[in-house]
């Protein structure tokens, strides 16, 4: 092996030793310490403080169970469509809420771009509804994965190229996240935050991306690497506290044995000339290190006040609204975040499954967001939401099956709220951007949603297009939901 080939497998292999992964044999979270920075210049704008958080809502929402027909003409098309989940709606306790009466009319600023056309949300997400109407929620119609522009008669001819592997639950999540199917390595997030990163934003990196759900591509970058987090701040290293057998048996109790044991994993006054026994020492010590940061910043923060629900999705926000709170003790000037939350593959029981998933969502961000106002960052603080995919207008019985476009929410005081931004296509099937049985075929990419999130993140021309590789076959890179300007 060459000495070349030597260092870019070593450095292969501490980028692939993740947060989580580091240490996972003592049952906890750590950090790496990057080995590479880029030398590409960049010029990113990070003053003032900044986070995007992406709330990914794995399994595909049903977008046209979400943002609904409101107008009698559209409702009466989409009910035709779907006799058998409203017939479901009907036979829960107190009735359908998905009556036009029982519905949350929806008055957006630009109602006037759909003509007669009026949309609603069921009231399960009545707090979304809330912060739509105060300016600080909009909705982004029909967005997906897109390699440029496609119509339904380009999309039928195969004249041009397609996302690969659509309607693939695996392969659309790595796509929304990384622009390419399952196996990519870096994600869109990950890139943002190296940008940011190599501009200066941070004085510790290793707090800029930040994931409550576990190892994610959207947070791997080429240089900055994720931090993990639980409800509670980093995960504690469990191995090191809970010592009953096997590790020290009867000596688990012994604040001593702990110590030795610590010193053990931490490599402890180590000299060697093993290149990767010094590597994991560095690992491990920098791990602990960043760890009781984070927790010793935590615990001396004051405590906020907001209350949030008990529900997962409840408490990864909250986590979240947590490390904002210590931003300045963790020396960061941006930071991007995941939460992730499942449960939306609804092929069936979707009247009970989406609709408890709509109000666990719709509480944890009217109480998020209530939070950034309790740290004075609602302006400061952009949470956007994502899926695989959208659902097929046509149902199959209880349930819906995989689409492709859908319509989602960003929320936050820098928002240019109470709009729809793109399109809510017609509630019926077989027009231009139907896919078949209607899919909807996206007519805004994921790179446009992204540009526009990232543009207000900081970024530059040059840095978007690192990040977002197809956003060159888009003439419109800002969609406008974003209000311009600095922190």
């Amino acid at each position: 092996m060459t000495h070349r080939r030597y260092l870019n497998d070593r450095r292969s292999f501490l980028k692939g030793m993740s947060g989580a992964g580091a240490l996972s044999f003592l049952g906890g979270t750590g950090i790496l310490s990057a080995m590479a920075s880029s030398t590409t210049a960049h010029a990113a704008e990070v003053s003032g403080y900044k986070a995007i958080v992406c709330l990914f809502l794995h399994g595909g929402q049903d977008c046209n169970d979400t943002v609904l027909p409101y107008d009698q003409a559209s409702y009466d098309d989409y009910a035709q469509l779907r006799p058998g989940l409203l017939a479901d709606y009907a036979a829960k306790t107190g009735g359908s809420n998905r009556t036009l009466d029982r519905l949350l009319p929806l008055n957006p600023q630009n109602a006037a771009d759909f003509g007669t056309r009026q949309f609603a949300l069921p009231d399960e997400l009545e707090p979304i509804k809330n912060l739509f109407d105060s300016g600080n929620a909009a909705i982004l119609g029909n967005v997906g994965p897109l390699l440029q522009p496609m119509t339904r008669s380009e999309y039928q001819s195969g004249a041009l190229p397609r996302p690969k592997k659509l309607y693939s639950h695996n392969d659309q999540q790595s796509t929304w996240k990384s622009n390419a199917p399952e196996g990519t390595i870096v994600g869109w997030g990950g890139k943002f935050a190296d940008a940011v990163v190599a501009s200066g934003a941070n004085s510790e990196d290793k707090f800029t991306a930040i994931t409550t759900d576990g190892n994610t591509v959207f947070l791997s970058g080429d240089d900055v690497q994720q931090f993990a987090l639980d409800s509670n701040g980093p995960p504690r290293v469990s191995g090191l506290r809970n010592f009953r057998s096997p590790l020290l048996g009867t000596g688990g109790r012994s604040e001593l044995a702990k110590q030795l044991l610590e010193e053990s994993y931490r490599n402890a006054g180590l000299n060697s000339n093993n290149l990767l026994k010094r590597d994991v020492s560095t690992i491990n010590n920098r791990a602990f290190d960043l760890n009781a940061t984070f927790a010793n910043a935590l615990e001396n923060a004051p405590a906020l006040s907001t209350v949030f629900p008990r529900n997962s999705t409840a408490r990864q926000l909250e986590s979240v609204a947590n490390t904002i709170n210590i931003r300045s003790a963790l020396g960061v000037g941006r930071q991007v975040f995941f939460v992730g939350m499942g449960g939306f593959d609804t092929h069936d029981n979707q009247a009970t499954q989406l609709a408890d998933r709509h109000t666990r969502y719709a509480n944890a961000i009217a109480s998020f967001y209530q939070a950034t106002v309790e740290m004075g960052a609602e302006n400061d603080v952009t949470l956007f939401t994502a899926s695989d995919f959208g659902r097929a207008l046509l149902e199959n019985g209880d349930g819906t099956d995989h689409g492709w476009g859908g319509h989602h929410f960003i929320v936050g005081g820098a928002v240019n709220g109470n709009q729809i931004y793109g399109d809510i296509p017609p509630y019926i099937t077989g027009h231009d951007q139907d896919a078949g049985n209607g899919r909807l075929i996206p007519q805004i990419s994921v790179e446009q949603y992204a540009a526009t999130l990232g543009k207000w993140f900081g970024l530059n021309e040059a840095e978007l297009g690192t990040a977002l590789p197809n956003l060159a076959n888009f003439s419109v890179k800002d969609l406008g939901f974003m209000a311009s300007g600095t922190a």
